[in-house]
């Protein structure tokens, strides 16, 4: 390079032998809804974006937000996040957001015709699961489920109890056989 001539930043790092930021695609998760896992049974899980206002997205960079009675909904082909709640910036002014609007989610077509589809058979139903951070954008991650009976939800809760208990069996196990 000449003295005196302008490069441009990004010309610059890759001249020097600098590399690009690089996408790594790890998840900042915002907020989950564990309550969803229980009551449902996850058929198919979906990644969909989530088109927000500027206070929705610093709210949830400060990592506040409850999806725990939220649901989705199609309406007119595209869909619609209900009932999550991510609450008003503290440092917003009047243009702060209402907190439980609905937001719209982001899909490909094809997805949005499995999930119409699919969500109007019997007992079949659209949760929101997660809401995270990925590569600096706003995600939903959204399921197809089907509701679980009682006994259903109670059986899940038992083989829970059983894994945990055997893994400490093992566990024990183990450090007695490392102590001997």
């Amino acid at each position: 390079m000449s003295k005196g001539m302008y490069v441009p930043k990004e010309s610059q790092s890759k001249q020097a032998g600098g590399t690009a930021k690089a996408k790594d695609g790890k998840r900042k998760i915002v907020a989950q809804n564990k309550k969803a896992r229980h009551d449902y049974a996850i058929i198919d899980t979906f990644e969909a974006g989530l088109v927000l206002t500027g206070t929705e997205v610093k709210s949830l960079r400060q990592g506040r937000a409850s999806l725990t009675d939220g649901f989705v909904q199609i309406d007119g082909n595209e869909a619609w996040l209900h009932n999550a709640h991510i609450p008003e910036y503290s440092q917003g002014t009047w243009t702060n957001h209402t907190v439980r609007r609905k937001r719209k989610l982001l899909l490909h077509r094809e997805e949005i015709d499995k999930l119409e589809s699919k969500s109007q058979e019997t007992g079949h139903t659209i949760v929101p699961l997660a809401l995270y951070f990925k590569d600096g954008r706003a995600k939903a991650e959204i399921a197809l489920a089907r509701g679980k009976k009682e006994y259903d939800k109670r059986q899940t809760l038992r083989e829970k109890q059983d894994r945990r208990e055997s893994d400490r069996v093992i566990a024990a196990a183990k450090r007695k056989e490392r102590g001997a």
